[in-house]
């Protein structure tokens, strides 16, 4: 079937197993295939009747979405995620799009400054920190990575000789590179290596392969057991893939590294609402400071409008510790 050409599901499928071949075959993230799924059997038990999604429309959506903001109070980006999973629904797998401009009541969106770490701060929580995890947060703040960003990293994205990060498939699809903090590269260069070990292993037991994005298993049928497509951070134990259920390594799961961050900020008395994507936008507002471009940043960032990147302007440290309080001149 050529591309563009429209994907039609197997109609003796149950609804939801065909939103999901849809989503395989748009090579949609796993992640992003159990949210869709999340979104749409929500939609369907909003109902009471629960009716078919295709005996519904416009009116049920703005429903549904609307009682998500008032009721449930998510925030704007959780409707909208919601949002995109039922429009999904209607174009891809039931072939009926939503014509009219949906009307729902949105969910309000806070714009807060993000929180932010001195440098201080930053290296009080990494002392805290040791081993795989000490390395990770290293990178979120030497390179200003998002966490899945660094979790998903492949050997080959790691440019030793340029010193440079390469981010392929970032948020929104798109492709970034960013810099390489020159004060981890020897013990990066040493995971490594002990990484390679732990894949030769593999081998040698007859596994070794890894999940590859965009079909490219299709196109490149023995790619997924070359070195440079493992991933930097593989996990301890092998385990199937619950799509294709063939046996082999993943990367390690986020939730390792986000328990290991909040219990380096707790011992280092860090009362501030510090997480892993603190220290990307630490690594944002120390560049300002130190006097890089804006535009350079936006392009570290990966940020489709420098807008986004302003923001840390708001958070940057700025000449006010010279001026003084109106009450001390009384």
């Amino acid at each position: 079937m050529k591309n563009n050409q429209k994907f039609q599901p197997d109609p003796n499928l149950k609804l939801m197993d065909q939103v999901r071949q849809v989503l395989r075959y748009h090579h949609y993230a796993y992640r992003t295939e159990q949210t869709y799924c999340y979104w749409i059997v929500r939609y369907i038990r909003f109902f009471e009747a629960k009716r078919h999604p295709r005996d519904m429309g416009k009116i049920e959506i703005e429903a549904f979405l609307s009682h998500l903001a008032v009721e449930g109070k998510v925030s704007a980006s959780t409707q909208r995620q919601a949002l995109n999973a039922i429009v999904f629904l209607y174009k891809r797998v039931l072939d009926q799009p939503v014509e009219e401009l949906i009307e729902h009541i949105r969910a309000h969106k806070h714009r807060r400054p993000p929180v932010v770490m001195s440098q201080a701060e930053v290296q009080g929580v990494l002392v805290q920190m040791a081993g795989v995890h000490l390395l990770m947060a290293q990178l979120l703040y030497g390179g200003g990575l998002r966490l899945m960003e660094c979790v998903r990293l492949r050997v080959q994205d790691l440019d030793f000789e340029r010193d440079l990060i390469y981010l392929r498939d970032a948020k929104g699809g798109k492709d970034r590179t960013t810099i390489f903090p020159a004060s981890i590269k020897s013990i990066l260069q040493g995971h490594v290596a002990r990484v390679k070990r732990l894949h030769e292993q593999d081998l040698a037991a007859g596994y070794g392969g890894v999940y590859l994005p965009n079909a490219l298993g299709k196109k490149y049928p023995r790619a997924d057991k070359e070195f440079g497509w493992q991933y930097v951070f593989p996990s301890k134990q092998l385990s199937t893939d619950p799509r294709s259920g063939i046996v082999r390594r993943h990367h390690v799961l986020e939730s390792g590294l986000q328990k290991a961050v909040k219990t380096a900020v707790a011992r280092a008395e860090i009362h501030k609402r510090v997480g892993c994507h603190t220290f990307r936008h630490s690594f944002a507002t120390h560049l300002l400071e130190n006097g890089v471009n804006i535009r350079v940043l936006q392009e570290l960032m990966g940020h489709a409008d420098v807008k986004t990147t302003e923001i840390y302007t708001h958070v940057m440290a700025k000449d006010i510790d010279a001026i003084a309080s109106p009450l001390d001149t009384l």
